[in-house]
């Protein structure tokens, strides 16, 4: 069991919750916490101290007081009216991670709930009980207010929710898995629940994994191509990038050394020719400063996943500030910078893919990769998808953060958009793994032509395991199949497995 307190979730544990389903409980200081933090809350209820979102309306609506009778009504209320999701529904991984957010969120001891909401919201976590949660209608900012709310409506029997593999009324599944929903909703209880960045926090975290694994995978994938295409490994001379003084580029090129040491297909310069083209050449330059965002971004997201984001936030000396710690701008922006980094990742692998492919360029290859060429199309077609991604990455790379529009009658006038920048992030991402993939389909492919026997250690682990799931391409067939088993190879880390014991030479 993973056992949390409010500050110690990382992205090994959130996805050993999310997707391994490892069971989760909570500390008994976070418990003492959560009761501490709910007395507070009482306190201020037994003085009538006004209190937005206890005793007042939300937003624009806070000036408006309302009477004790009616705080139950008004928490319930607030879910009701918010439940206003439409798109697509989000991956039940993600709802997953937005419940364990969520529930981390509210140990921290600053949200005032009580402490069966939380367990009850831990076994809805322990046995699968997934609410069904729309992609779009947030502003990340109050919050994800919309997806949250969809997320809480099963925990007082309302809404929708997946048990066993089906989706079915949220009372329905919280009564076949063992649950008993919530009688109702107490002070602040409503707005604990939907007033932070948990939505956007769940698809970033997610992101951040998928690009981290492409991300290793795309030093495999260079050094096939390096080697398929008697690549010129002096480019990697530590010398060279020392002087440039940027970290990443500095690692990569060390990776790319020990990735390609005793390879038999590369070449020095002046050998075979004088120079690569810059998708080779600037390995270490381009994919240097991705490797840095993929840190930055780690350390930023990893935060916000042990961060109170509450409005109001209770205080340990019992006051309850109206502030804004729901604003989603931390994650907007470095899920716009994620965004950037992946798309460009994805540029220059497809750049690779075309040289490969492309007879005026890959040193002698077959065109596109295929014996009879004419009758055959071979890859051509894969650096077209390639390319298709590609491009698409490049509309969908546009900040969302830079843009705003007030809601709630002004009142909430500057929104970070951060869940449409999360979610953008995500996208580009797979596109990203996919051309990852595609570079690896194609290199090996290339290699059967040069010659796969003089690989280096690594690049002969990489090879064989593709060739276990892709056999070398005679003739023309239908390629989305072998397309999807590269991106599923990708995303589930299993051609980064192969070169982790260099890879784990270089880390810091």
């Amino acid at each position: 069991m993973i056992i949390l307190n409010g500050m110690n979730l990382t992205l090994e544990k959130f996805l050993q919750i999310t997707e391994g389903f490892h069971p989760v409980g909570i500390t008994e200081g976070a418990r003492k916490r959560v009761r501490d933090s709910r007395k507070r809350v009482e306190d201020i209820l037994a003085k009538k101290t006004v209190v937005y979102g206890v005793n007042t309306g939300f937003g624009k609506l806070s000036d408006h007081r309302i009477m004790s009778d009616d705080l139950e009504t008004l928490q319930e209320n607030l879910l009701k009216s918010h439940a206003c999701g439409t798109g697509d529904l989000f991956d039940e991984t993600i709802v997953r991670g937005m419940m364990l957010l969520r529930i981390n969120a509210l140990i921290t001891g600053h949200s005032g709930v009580r402490e069966v909401t939380i367990d009850t919201m831990l076994a809805m976590l322990n046995k699968n009980v997934v609410p069904v949660v729309y992609e779009k209608g947030s502003l990340g900012a109050s919050g994800d207010l919309v997806p949250l709310a969809h997320m809480a409506l099963p925990l007082i029997g309302l809404g929708e929710a997946f048990f066993g593999g089906k989706r079915m009324a949220g009372k329905e599944a919280m009564m076949k898995a063992g649950i008993k929903p919530l009688d109702g909703l107490q002070a602040k209880e409503g707005l604990a629940l939907i007033n932070g960045t948990q939505g956007m926090t769940s698809v970033a975290a997610h992101a951040l994994i998928n690009a981290e694994k492409a991300f290793e995978a795309s030093y495999a994938s260079s050094a096939l191509t390096f080697e398929a295409l008697k690549g010129i490994t002096d480019v990697f001379d530590e010398r060279v990038h020392l002087i440039r003084n940027q970290v990443g580029q500095i690692e990569v090129a060390r990776t790319m050394r020990l990735l390609l040491i005793d390879s038999g297909n590369t070449t020095h310069q002046g050998e075979d020719h004088t120079q690569d083209a810059y998708a080779l050449r600037c390995v270490p330059q381009v994919h240097g400063p991705t490797l840095e965002t993929l840190r930055y971004v780690r350390e930023r997201v990893e935060r916000e996943m042990n961060a109170a984001t509450d409005n109001p936030v209770v205080l340990d000396d019992g006051k309850a500030v109206s502030a804004g710690n729901f604003h989603g701008q931390a994650v907007a922006l470095v899920m716009d910078y994620l965004s950037i980094a992946m798309s460009e990742l994805a540029n220059i692998t497809e750049r690779r893919i075309e040289r490969l492919v492309n007879p005026a360029l890959n040193r002698g290859l077959p065109a596109f990769l295929v014996e009879k060429k004419g009758l055959n199309s071979g890859f051509m077609i894969i650096q077209y998808v390639a390319a298709s991604l590609v491009s698409e990455n490049k509309g969908l790379a546009h900040p969302a953060s830079v843009d705003s529009i007030p809601s709630s009658g002004n009142q909430e006038d500057h929104v970070s958009m951060g869940t449409i920048s999360a979610r953008r992030a995500l996208t580009i991402v797979e596109h990203a793994t996919t051309v990852v993939g595609l570079e690896l389909m194609s290199a090996s492919q290339a290699l059967d032509f040069r010659g796969s026997g003089s690989l280096s250690k690594a690049s002969q682990a990489v090879y064989n395991t593709v060739r276990k799931h892709i056999p070398f391409i005679h003739e023309d067939t239908v390629m989305q199949p072998y397309i999807e088993t590269m991106h599923r190879l990708v995303k589930t880390g299993t051609i980064a497995k192969e070169i982790e014991p260099w890879l784990s030479k270089t880390r810091h």
